[in-house]
């Protein structure tokens, strides 16, 4: 799933989502929080940008991509 921030992959299995990978763009951090096995945000922040993917399995399994700037 790409953003303005860099480019997370994750897999959807039967219990949750997993992360494989979180690559952030040049002048970006990472940072990751899974809360449960159905939830994992992945946020990619700047010094005036945040981009923020959040997957979840419930109620079904999709990604979706919040950019904040400031």
């Amino acid at each position: 799933m790409p953003s303005e921030g860099g480019k997370a992959t994750v897999r959807f299995g039967d219990v949750g989502v997993c992360l494989i990978s979180a690559v952030p763009n040049r002048g970006f951090t990472v940072s990751t929080e899974q809360s449960g096995p159905q939830t994992l945000t992945v946020t990619f922040s700047a010094s005036r940008h945040r981009s923020e993917i959040t997957a979840t399995t419930r109620p079904r399994s999709r990604a979706d991509v919040r950019e904040v700037s400031w």
